[in-house]
């Protein structure tokens, strides 16, 4: 891959990403319920809605532009946050908190008091307020379907998905207001779920835990659930400034490494991961592909990788690019998934094009671009 090829499919992918456009959020109040498990729920669909794959979604223009070191994109954010200000917030959950990140990282060019006192007050309420499963972990809360200002409490339940989509924002909200109490709750949580969903005999996570049974549901290794931790855990990581305590640091890389090995074994001949990954016969998933090449990519630059991994993320990006319409269109990505009993639940989640598709994409290609 050369400099200028990556760039013509990042400038693509970006520009299809702010023109996905919004979503019929009133169809689920009368859709066909049998759909949602497949992940066909509206909220999800577009960039407009304030929510998790929207959340991701602006988490990686943010990722491209503090990269390009521009503000190519501000006028996108400004306009963005404006709008949903002025429409006015979800319930607070643990989905809904996934724009913060890139609302936290734009504080300074919004030159808005408020929305400053928005994200103090949102990391507080992840703190004081969010609901908690036993050990204190972050229970997975999410948005109701059909109703803005409604919740799904999944009682006393973990779900990989919650370390990006709130506890990487609660950390690097602790650094951006100096407050340790924040940043040592964020590294509480990481150790909670690597507790919970970390798998000793595979090296890999399962999508979540419940206390209820204590159990992990249907112990399904799904793609995108271990990709969260792949890129995750190297971008939380690279939230501290050297300060982060020595022994934690090697026990989130140890975690990592090994994750990592699990996963190159499982790479497909194509270069990607199937949504499930230790079963060939469910589709090669995009999204989830992109953030593990992009969580690789990030350990290689940092030099928790060793350079032997450039062939695993070389193929993979080949794979990526493969995977990109003429429009910047991210290919084969799944839509919104729950936690499934078995593979089948996995396997039968439509493939639909996703603001958080896009987004990883875009992160994975970046990487790449820096790695040249």
């Amino acid at each position: 891959m050369t400099t200028e090829i990556l760039m013509e499919k990042i400038n693509l992918i970006a520009n299809r990403l702010v023109n996905l456009g919004g979503a019929n959020y009133e169809a689920d109040k009368t859709g066909d319920k049998s759909e949602f498990s497949k992940g066909n729920i509206a909220r999800d669909f577009g960039i407009e809605e304030w929510d998790w794959p929207q959340g991701v979604g602006l988490y990686g223009l943010t990722s491209l532009q503090q990269y390009l070191g521009d503000n190519r994109y501000q006028k996108f954010f400004n306009d963005w946050f404006t709008r949903n200000m002025e429409i006015g917030l979800p319930s607070k959950n643990i989905n809904t908190t996934a724009p913060f990140l890139s609302l936290l990282a734009n504080l300074e060019s919004f030159h808005n008091h408020d929305y400053e006192i928005l994200c103090y007050n949102h990391a507080q309420w992840l703190v004081e307020e969010l609901p908690k499963t036993l050990e204190n972990g972050f229970q997975h809360v999410t948005s109701a379907i059909g109703d803005r200002n409604g919740v799904i409490l999944h009682e006393n339940e973990l779900w990989v998905d919650t370390l990006v989509m709130a506890v990487l924002y609660l950390n690097q909200a602790g650094h951006h207001f100096k407050r340790q109490d924040w940043i040592d709750e964020s590294i509480h949580q990481v150790l909670v779920h690597i507790k919970y969903l970390y798998d000793k005999k595979t090296g890999l996570f399962h999508h979540g835990w419940t206390f209820s049974t204590r159990d992990n549901f249907g112990g399904i290794f799904w793609g995108r659930g271990n990709s969260w931790f792949t890129f995750g855990i190297m971008d939380f990581i690279q939230s501290f400034d050297n300060d982060l305590n020595s022994g934690l640091r090697e026990y989130f890389i140890d975690t990592y490494r090994s994750q990592v090995n699990a996963l190159i074994s499982l790479q497909s001949p194509s270069g990607l991961w199937h949504t499930v990954l230790d079963d060939p016969d469910s589709y090669e998933e995009v999204s989830g592909s992109s953030a593990i090449t992009a969580g690789i990519l990030k350990g290689i630059r940092t030099g928790v990788l060793d350079k032997s991994y450039c062939k695993y993320a070389n193929k993979a990006i080949d794979a990526i690019c493969s995977n990109i319409s003429e429009d910047g269109t991210v290919l084969n990505v799944s839509a919104g998934t729950g936690i499934g009993m078995n593979a089948e639940r996995y396997k039968n989640v439509s493939i639909k094009p996703m603001a958080y598709g896009q987004a990883l994409a875009l992160i994975a290609l970046t990487e790449a671009l820096a790695a040249l």
